[in-house]
């Protein structure tokens, strides 16, 4: 009868040792996973937020913008968290720098009647 306890013992002792491996080994995927994650999604929109917010700051006054929103027009004003654009002859509005989206090229052709 003394020689089972010493049995489960000596097994036991081989399952905790082979058991911090296997945690080891289950949390590899997860470690994986998330830097597939990081890889493919956030570092590319943080490349893209970096690059948006550079060309809010380089913003001037003249330059031809769109907004969120589709409008398009030409930057009359501008101060720290708004600008004031015109977007047809004599009509300006306000809008925040945010919901500017891009710059548009001078290349483009002007508004035909």
């Amino acid at each position: 009868m003394s020689l089972i306890p010493s049995a489960f013992a000596d097994g036991a002792t081989a399952a905790a040792s082979s058991s911090t491996g296997s945690s080891l080994m289950s949390f590899l995927p997860m470690i994986v996973i998330f830097a597939l994650f990081w890889l493919l999604l956030i570092r590319p929109q943080q490349k893209k937020m970096k690059i948006h917010n550079q060309m809010l700051a380089a913003l001037e006054k003249g330059t031809k913008v769109i907004t969120s929103g589709g409008l398009v027009g030409t930057i009359v004003k501008l101060e720290d968290n708004f600008i004031d654009l015109e977007v047809a002859h004599g009509v300006v509005m306000k809008f925040q720098r945010s919901a500017i989206s891009g710059k548009l090229d001078a290349n483009l052709p002007a508004n035909t009647k």
